[in-house]
């Protein structure tokens, strides 16, 4: 056993071991900050779902006031950790609960890419969500391609980005080396790489016993394996930025090498403050410059994070498109008589569903669909059945403007009521209906005659009490 009574990690004397020398490294305090006991619990505001959580951000609790992550505009500390599952707001997507080490790809997205404009954008290994969520907030006008390998994990992504409620991200369910087929076409590819999770052991002790020597040199090839497959999709002078939340050199620094000496990348030197505490590494052969982030130097778990530029390829490329299903005109006709959309949008079908897109990225989600296996696009707004318009969850706490839809707001009991699916009382008029909680939606009711129906997604309510 490698724990104490308390759960309090033991560290492996060969990851220590391995770590000395490596710039930053403290063993005394590293060991003192892991056996301490503190966690640290840090949310990501979404910023165009502006409540009075937004307003009021550093209510106090006991006393005690949040705080700002400083390398993300949208992050806070908070003095403890709240039971999520009963905030509603949680679950309208006002906020997402991320570590705030990771949300320092914010701001290496501002040092490398600067504003953004109309990029397109991949995140490879995505789930559960936190950076995709966080690079749709930072590619407004973007378009995000937010892909996990793993079947069941793609399905709590696709739950988290469309909680978001944004209308930029496109989830897909595919191999890395499926990408190889979009040649040149992504302006920036995020990779938080599958790792030995060393970074955690702090927040999760028993991920202690998972980690071997064998298990950091198996990751390392995996790594290498996974941005030699993707690369071909980085377009020249396109970024890369390359994670893990590992301790590890072989993971870190080593990838960093092999990745300059053999994917034709060049490395990009960042400037985070000094105040921070994140400590500026290199690589050994190459001189690569990394970014890694110790639990007793900076208030937040484990990482590396490390930022490439693609010198060969071209800067686009002509891909193939898929013709998508359009509705037709009865459809629109019912459509536009529950909810007028902006003429920004684009409207196609999947499967029953009718989506709605931006027009600007209509050719792009034709392109996608020819190669990939997409599980979301856009904003599922409902279908249509006889003479009825069955308006989708994903509609309602989506961005698209539905303020001339009738709603309701709910006190917290209510709004949790809802949010298992039981029964609460309202005095809502007959017909469709936004649930609604401190200004955001959290879904639909339709109220009939003698009953109200809950339209929560069943697979998504609170089970506990």
């Amino acid at each position: 056993m490698l724990f104490n009574t308390y759960l309090r990690p033991v560290l492996p004397p060969q990851l220590i071991q391995s770590l000395e020398g490596i710039k930053g490294f403290n063993v005394k305090s590293f060991e003192a900050v892991h056996v301490s006991g503190e966690q640290v619990t840090s949310i990501r505001l979404n910023p165009e779902k502006q409540t009075f959580i937004e307003r009021d951000h550093r209510s106090t609790v006991d006393g005690r006031r949040s705080t700002a992550v400083p390398w993300c505009p949208h992050g806070y500390y908070l003095p403890e950790r709240p039971f999520f599952t009963f905030d509603p707001l949680f679950h309208a997507g006002a906020y997402y609960v991320q570590e705030a080490s990771s949300m320092f790809l914010w701001e290496m997205l501002k040092q490398t890419i600067g504003a953004s404009s109309q990029q397109k954008v991949l995140d490879l290994c995505a789930a559960p969500g936190g950076k995709s969520t966080l690079l749709a907030s930072y590619f407004t006008n973007g378009l995000v391609v937010s892909n996990e390998v793993i079947k069941s994990r793609a399905a709590i992504l696709t739950e988290n980005c469309i909680k978001w409620g944004a209308d930029n991200i496109v989830v897909t369910n595919n191999d890395p080396k499926d990408f190889q087929r979009l040649e040149n076409y992504f302006d920036l590819i995020v990779i938080d790489a599958p790792c030995s999770g060393s970074g955690l052991f702090r927040k999760d002790p028993t991920a202690v016993n998972e980690w071997s020597e064998e298990n950091v040199k198996l990751c390392s090839l995996r790594q290498q394996r996974i941005v030699a497959d993707v690369l071909p999709a980085l377009k020249q002078n396109g970024i890369l930025i390359y994670s893990t939340c590992s301790y590890s050199k072989q993971e870190d620094e080593d990838v960093l090498d092999w990745l300059v000496e053999n994917c034709q990348l060049s490395t990009v030197h960042c400037q985070p403050s000094t105040d921070w505490g994140i400590v500026e590494v290199q690589s050994d052969k190459q001189q690569a410059y990394g970014y890694r982030f110790y639990p007793d130097k900076i208030k937040g778990e484990g990482f590396f994070i490390a930022a490439f530029r693609k010198t060969n390829g071209e800067e686009d490329a002509y891909h193939q498109e898929q013709t998508l299903q359009f509705p037709n005109k009865q459809e629109l006709e019912q459509l536009q008589s529950f909810i007028p959309l902006p003429a920004t949008y684009k409207l196609f079908k999947q499967n029953d569903a009718l989506r709605a897109i931006k027009e600007t990225w209509l050719t792009a989600l034709k392109q996608l669909a020819k190669h990939l296996y997409i599980k979301k696009a856009g904003v599922e707004l409902g279908t249509i059945k006889g003479k009825d318009f069955i308006p989708s969850h994903e509609l309602a706490v989506s961005l698209i403007p539905l303020q001339n839809l009738a709603s309701i707001e709910l006190s917290k009991e209510d709004a949790l009521q809802y949010l298992k699916r039981k029964e609460f009382v309202t005095a809502a008029a007959k017909g469709w209906t936004l649930v609604k909680y401190g200004g955001l939606p959290l879904g639909w009711i339709k109220v009939l005659p003698n009953r109200i129906n809950n339209y929560y997604p069943q697979e998504w309510r609170i089970l506990k009490d």
